[in-house]
């Protein structure tokens, strides 16, 4: 080897050990969570090149980096003076309903103190279950609109479902109703500009979340708006975990056929005052992504024309802009208030040390725990991760379910007789952290018991996973599953 070629050589492992170290350093630096912040050093060190393109891409810390104020009023002074109103309202709510509220009111001031998430009352909650009673409902109140319809959706996919919908909006839209709609650049990233043009021809105003230019270099695409919400006239609001696609639906009627998965998933509608969050929550996105400043007003933020209702709603949200997950936080305090059951559904369960130790001690202290996750899965890798977990539920005595009709897409937990969630938040660190995700919190009795009967049904199509069975299982099944464990920070 020449002289010159060594030369050529040190120069570079110098220039690549100075890159990983300033990336080490940017690592612990930047990564607040221990376990995120080892997965990335080993990722770096031990896949060259691959690890330092993969942090810059997909791990930098965008809490530390504000992604968008959340600031609606730009007054600092009326913004604190509405602050407290929200405070003082909920306060006296939960005075005015701690029977109904019961053991939760710990939940609602968390969810108050960390996102000034206000408690509401008079609220009507319908549970939707699956595609075939979400979109005929999300289709009459688009329809019944009068002044605004606010879309915001992970995925919205052209199709049967997706056309019709927007047959509805470009309709409103002609009639003078304001139609807004944001998209996740990402997620939805299947849409043809011929669809979206059409929709702004109509009037509808459409934008993308993060709109992203070349993928491979898009360091905001780790960072996805999976949140789903609707809101009809500041007064209707839909939330949970189905998207806009056919593939939610499990019968199409006009093309008469049925997908070749069965979708089990949970929505909510919600009439009421708990509207007004998912309202909020809609304005700080559309603000960020349409590069406006609309501006809350009384048509948006209505006081008095909601319908007569008996539930207690709070709206819990998070995301990369938020000081702390919102989300993670309210489901840890969830579980530990219960004192008899803990249904959860979910379709993604890499649950991190927080939940799993809550779940455990609940477990132990008596309390019956019950995890319905999919049998079948649209990640194998994450369902190696998932089940890596088991092993310390099933020994805490908790009971896990397998799904084996379809996909089990609900994300949603009931705890005791009178607390429920239902939303877009998986239980995982994607949701937890990286993720924009919003979920209802409903403290009623007649929503819990109507979620525990449909939990319950879904039971009759999963498979109860034996304790010693899984244990017994081979040490080739078990190491995959160990080693999907170390990435699952990165999941």
């Amino acid at each position: 080897m020449s002289d010159q070629s060594l030369n050529w050589l040190i120069i570079v492992d110098v220039t690549y050990v100075a890159i990983l170290v300033v990336t080490a350093i940017r690592i612990i630096w930047d990564t607040t969570a221990t376990h995120k912040t080892l997965a990335y050093l080993l990722l770096v060190f031990f896949v060259p090149i691959f690890g330092v393109l993969f942090y810059f891409s997909f791990g930098v810390n965008y809490r530390k980096r504000k992604v968008y104020s959340k600031k609606l009023i730009k007054d600092d002074q009326l913004r604190r003076r509405v602050i407290r109103q929200i405070i003082t309202r909920s306060e006296a709510n939960l005075r005015a309903y701690r029977e109904r509220i019961g053991n939760a009111t710990g939940l609602a001031r968390l969810l108050l103190n960390s996102s000034i998430s206000p408690l509401t009352i008079g609220n009507r909650v319908r549970v939707l279950v699956n595609g075939e009673e979400k979109f005929p409902e999300v289709l009459e109140s688009l329809r019944s609109a009068r002044h605004h319809i606010h879309l915001e959706y992970y995925i919205y996919e052209e199709g049967e479902i997706g056309n019709e919908i927007a047959e509805v909006l470009m309709a409103k839209a002609r009639e003078g109703v304001k139609v807004r709609v944001i998209y996740d650049a990402f997620g939805s990233r299947g849409l043809r500009r011929r669809f979206i043009r059409d929709l702004r021809s109509a009037g509808v105003e459409v934008f993308p979340f993060n709109r992203i230019h070349f993928a491979p270099l898009a360091n905001r695409l780790n960072y996805r708006n999976h949140r789903k919400i609707i809101v009809v006239d500041g007064a209707t609001g839909f939330v949970g975990g189905l998207n806009i696609s056919d593939r939610y639906a499990n019968y199409t009627p006009r093309l008469g056929r049925r997908p070749e998965v069965f979708w089990r998933d949970t929505h909510v509608r919600i009439d009421g005052p708990g509207v007004m969050h998912l309202q909020y929550l809609f304005f700080c996105d559309w603000n960020f992504c349409a590069k406006q400043d609309l501006a809350p007003d009384a048509d948006y933020f209505p006081l008095k024309r909601f319908p007569g209702g008996e539930e207690s709603v709070q709206i819990a949200a998070s995301g990369p802009d938020s000081p702390a997950s919102t989300i993670m936080l309210s489901m840890a305090k969830a579980i530990n208030l219960a004192r008899r059951e803990i249904l959860i559904s979910t379709p993604y369960f890499i649950p991190g040390e927080t939940i799993l130790n809550a779940i455990r001690v609940a477990a132990l202290s008596g309390v019956s725990v019950k995890i319905l996750a999919p049998g079948l899965s649209d990640s194998r890798l994450v369902n190696a991760a998932a089940w890596s977990y088991y092993d310390d539920l099933l020994s805490a005595g908790v009971e896990i379910y397998l799904y084996r009709k379809g996909f089990i897409h609900a994300k949603s937990m009931v705890v005791d007789d009178n607390l429920a969630v239902v939303g877009t938040a998986n239980m995982d660190y994607r949701s937890f952290e990286l993720n924009f995700e919003v979920n209802a919190v409903v403290y009623s009795e007649g929503v819990a018991r109507t979620l525990r009967e449909i939990f319950m049904e879904d039971l009759k199509d999963a498979e109860r996973i034996d304790p010693v069975t899984w244990r017994e299982r081979t040490i080739f099944k078990q190491i995959p599953e160990k080693m999907a464990r170390l990435l699952s920070p990165l999941l």
